[in-house]
C-alpha cells in the first residue's frame, strides 16, 4: 500500500507545498491516508522518497533524497522541503511488500537521467524474479542493489530501453524521445506478464496469485510516462488520478491548496495514488489499463491494448484485488458504497462486497435498478463537462 505522486510544471514549485504543506499532502497520506478504502492497513510508514531535477548548469541527473525513518518523523524532510524548489518532483510513501526496509529499497530508484517508482506487485513474484533476472543484461543486473520487485521492473525496463536502440546512461539534452520510452514501457509490462503466465505451468502451480498491480512512473526530467494497469480483464487497478490547470495554490485557509485554472492552457500536472484536495472538480480519475504521457504540460490517455485490454466502455471492473493489496483510494468529496458483482467471482474479490469501477467514471454505490441508471448517467456527464484546462488528449 504505497503512495507515489509525480509534479511537472513550466515553472519550478518549492518541494514543500507539495510533500509537506498540502493537507492531505503525500506526508499525511503516509499516516492519515482518509480516503483510502482499506483500513486494514493505517500508515505508509516504511521508508520515503523525493527525487527532483535541479537547474540545469548543476547536471541532468536529479537529485533524491530517500529515508527508511516515517516521512511524518524525517526531521531533514521538513528542513529541505521548504528551501529546495523543482519544475519536476517525484515523491513515494512505502509500506513494504518485496524487499526489507533500507534505503535501497525505497522509491524512486534512478539511472543517470532517468527515474523511476512504482505503486503496486508482480503477481508471483518469487517465481518470477530468476527468469526476470536472467533476461536482463549483465550491466542492468549488476545494477540492482535492493531486493524491491519494483527494482527489478526498472531493471528490466532499462534492458527493454537498451533493445530499442537507446543508450539509457547517454544524456540527450532534450531527454529521450516521448514515444520510445511509452513503447518500452508497454513492453516491459508485456515482458512481466509473460513470465508471470508461465509460471503455473512451470512451477506445476494451480493456486498461485498471478495478478500484477502495475501503476509505473518513470521521468527522464523531460517527459513523465506514468501507468494505470492490472493483469485482469475483471479488475480495478490501484487507484491513480491527475489534475492539471494553471498554477496549483493555497487558499485563504492555512493548507488548503488548489488548482487554479485561469484560462484552459495547462502549466501544472499532477499525478498522485491518491488526490492532494478533497476537491472532486480538482481531480479525474485515470482508467484502468491505461498510459498517461505527459509532454510539456500537456496530458496524453491512452488505453494499453493487450490481452486484458477491453474495449466496452460501459464494462465494470472489482476493486476487490487492489483493496486487498490496500491500493485503492475513493474519488475525494463523495463516499464510496459496495454493490456485488456478478461478474466477479470470490477467487477474484478476495473481500467482500467489492466495489465497481466504470471505466474511469468513478465508483458506483448500491442501489435499486432505476437509481443505478441514474447515477451512471450522471456520472458520463460529469467525465464529459470537466473544468477547462484538465481535459486529457485521447488518442
Amino acid at each position: 500500500m504505497c503512495r507515489f505522486l509525480v509534479y511537472k510544471g513550466s515553472k519550478p514549485i518549492i518541494l514543500s507545498k507539495l510533500i509537506t504543506e498540502p493537507s492531505h499532502s503525500i506526508l499525511t497520506q503516509s499516516y492519515d491516508s482518509r480516503l483510502r478504502l482499506d483500513s486494514r492497513r493505517p500508515v505508509n510508514g516504511d521508508g520515503f522518497g523525493v527525487g527532483w531535477y535541479t537547474e540545469a548548469e548543476l547536471g541532468p541527473d536529479p537529485c533524491i533524497f530517500t529515508s527508511t525513518l516515517p516521512a511524518w518523523n524525517c526531521v531533514n524532510l521538513e528542513r529541505i522541503a521548504p528551501k529546495t524548489a523543482s519544475h519536476l518532483v517525484f515523491a513515494h510513501v512505502r509500506a513494504t511488500t518485496e524487499g526489507s526496509l533500507a534505503e535501497n529499497n525505497c522509491h524512486p530508484f534512478q539511472h543517470n537521467t532517468l527515474m523511476w517508482m512504482h505503486n503496486g506487485n508482480i503477481g508471483a513474484w518469487k517465481y518470477v524474479k530468476r527468469p526476470l533476472a536472467d533476461s536482463l543484461g549483465d550491466k542492468w543486473f549488476l545494477e540492482v542493489k535492493g531486493g524491491t520487485d519494483s527494482e527489478w521492473a526498472f531493471a528490466l525496463f532499462l534492458d527493454t530501453l537498451e533493445k530499442e536502440g537507446v543508450d539509457p546512461s547517454s544524456e540527450p539534452a532534450d531527454g529521450f524521445e516521448t514515444k520510445i520510452l511509452r513503447r518500452a514501457m508497454k513492453k516491459t509490462i508485456a515482458k512481466i506478464n509473460a513470465f508471470v503466465k508461465a509460471v503455473p505451468a512451470e512451477h506445476q502451480l494451480r493456486d498461485v496469485e498471478t495478478r500484477s498491480l502495475l501503476n509505473f512512473a518513470v521521468t527522464d526530467g523531460h517527459s513523465v510516462i506514468v501507468t494505470r494497469y492490472v493483469s485482469s480483464k475483471t479488475d480495478a487497478a490501484a487507484s491513480l488520478y491527475y489534475s492539471s490547470g494553471t498554477a496549483w495554490v493555497e487558499g485563504k485557509t492555512k493548507g488548503q491548496f488548489k488548482m487554479e485554472r485561469r484560462d484552459k492552457a495547462s502549466d501544472v500536472v499532477l499525478v498522485a495514488s491518491e488526490p492532494l484536495t478533497f476537491e472532486r472538480h480538482n481531480w479525474l480519475s485515470v482508467p484502468t489499463n491505461t498510459i498517461v504521457t505527459i509532454c510539456k504540460q500537456t496530458v496524453f490517455v491512452r488505453p494499453i491494448k493487450d490481452e486484458f485490454y477491453v474495449a466496452d466502455p460501459s464494462t465494470e471492473r472489482s476493486t476487490g484485488f487492489a483493496r486487498s493489496k490496500g491500493l485503492v483510494s475513493k474519488a475525494p468529496g463523495g463516499g464510496a458504497l459496495t454493490p456485488s458483482s456478478a461478474a466477479a467471482t470470490p477467487a477474484q474479490t478476495p473481500l467482500p462486497q467489492p466495489e465497481l469501477e466504470s471505466n474511469g467514471t468513478g465508483y458506483l454505490g448500491q442501489a435499486a435498478p432505476g437509481d443505478l441508471n441514474h447515477q451512471l448517467s450522471t456520472l458520463h456527464l460529469h467525465q464529459v463537462a470537466v473544468p477547462n484546462g484538465s481535459q486529457p488528449v485521447v488518442a
